[in-house]
C-alpha cells in the first residue's frame, strides 16, 4: 500500500546562477556589465518537486548533493517550500549551472554535473520513501536508474523527463523504456521526434510520449492512437521573460492533472499553462503556479 506521499522524485537538484545577457551567442569581448546576477535553486528534479507541492501533491525528493554553500540553498530551499528531502552527501560537491538569459527569455545553461556519472545508487535512499509514495518520478542521473526498477517492481507509477535526447545516447535508453509516462523535448529531434516517441511505445512500458516544443506546444503520443497536439499558452499581463524551468513545471501540473485521474489530453493542456505561468518569472523556479491559479486559467 502507497502511504503518505503523492511524488517522489529521484535526483536532479542544484544550483543556477542566471546572468542576463544582450544576446546569444555573445560576442567575444574582455568583459560585459550584466545585471544583478541571481542564484537560486534550480534543475530539473528540483522543478519538478518544487511545482508539485506548489500544486498541493505531497512530494518529496533524493539527491546526492555536496557539504558544501550551493547544498545548504537546496536543503533550506526545499526545508521552506514543505518537501521532503532525503540526501547523501558526495565530495565532489552539488551540481550547478551557469544560465544565460536574453531579454526575450531564451537561454542557454552551462552544466556542471559534480558527482561522476559512474557514481552508484544507493538503494537505502530511496527505499522507504518509494514504499510511502503513489507515483516516483525519476530523473537521468546514472545511479538513479535502479529506483526507476525498484518504483516499478513495488507497484508504483513512475515517469522520468528525457530532456534534449537525441534518441540515440544509450545513457537515456533506460529511463525512455523504463517508464510508465516519458517527457521528452524535441530541441534535438526536430522531424524525427514522431519516430522516436513511436519507438519509446514500441519497445518500453511507456502509456504515453509527451514532446514538448517550447513555442510551438507539445504533442502526445499514445499506441494506436493519432498524436495528440497541444498548442502553447499565452497568459494575457504575464510576458516571458526566463524559460528556465518551463518544461520542468510542465511536467508538475501533467502529474498533478494525471493523478487526479484526468485524461493525457488535460493533463497536457494543464502542463502548457503551468509552463507558461514559469516562464512570467524572471530566475528557475520562482514563480510556480499553485492549484487555484492553475484552475482559474484553464477554465
Amino acid at each position: 500500500m502507497t502511504g503518505d506521499l503523492d511524488v517522489l522524485v529521484v535526483g536532479g537538484t542544484g544550483v543556477d546562477h542566471i546572468v542576463r545577457v544582450p544576446l546569444l551567442p555573445l560576442p567575444v569581448r574582455d568583459s560585459l556589465t550584466v545585471p544583478p546576477i541571481q542564484s537560486v535553486v534550480g534543475h530539473t528534479g528540483a522543478g519538478v518537486a518544487l511545482g508539485c507541492a506548489a500544486l498541493g501533491l505531497r512530494t518529496a525528493l533524493v539527491d546526492v548533493i555536496g557539504d558544501d554553500m550551493e547544498g545548504r540553498l537546496v536543503r533550506d530551499r526545499f526545508a521552506s517550500a514543505g518537501v521532503e528531502l532525503a540526501t547523501a552527501t558526495h565530495p565532489s560537491g552539488t551540481r550547478r549551472a551557469v544560465n544565460l538569459v536574453t531579454p526575450d527569455g531564451s537561454r542557454m545553461s552551462l552544466y556542471d554535473p559534480r558527482p561522476p556519472v559512474d557514481l552508484a545508487g544507493d538503494r537505502t535512499l530511496w527505499g522507504a520513501l518509494v514504499d510511502r509514495s503513489r507515483h516516483v518520478h525519476v530523473t537521468i542521473m546514472g545511479w538513479a536508474t535502479p529506483a526507476l526498477t525498484d518504483a516499478v517492481s513495488a507497484g508504483r507509477t513512475t515517469s522520468t523527463d528525457l530532456h534534449d535526447w537525441d534518441g540515440e545516447n544509450p545513457h537515456h535508453r533506460p529511463f525512455a523504456l523504463g517508464a510508465d509516462l516519458v517527457f521528452l523535448s524535441a530541441a534535438a529531434l526536430g522531424h524525427t521526434a514522431a519516430e522516436v516517441a513511436a519507438g519509446i511505445l514500441r519497445d518500453g512500458r511507456a502509456e504515453a510520449v509527451v514532446v514538448t516544443d517550447g513555442a510551438r506546444g507539445s504533442a502526445v503520443y499514445r499506441r494506436d492512437e493519432s498524436p495528440l497536439r497541444v498548442p502553447a499558452v499565452s497568459l494575457p499581463g504575464r510576458p516571458v521573460v526566463d524559460t528556465n524551468g518551463a518544461g520542468d513545471a510542465y511536467a508538475a501540473a501533467y502529474l498533478f492533472s494525471w493523478l487526479a485521474g484526468a485524461s493525457h489530453a488535460d493533463a497536457a493542456r494543464a502542463g502548457a499553462v503551468a509552463g507558461a505561468w514559469a516562464c512570467g518569472s524572471p530566475g528557475t523556479h520562482t514563480g510556480l503556479v499553485d492549484e487555484p491559479t492553475l484552475r482559474g486559467l484553464i477554465g
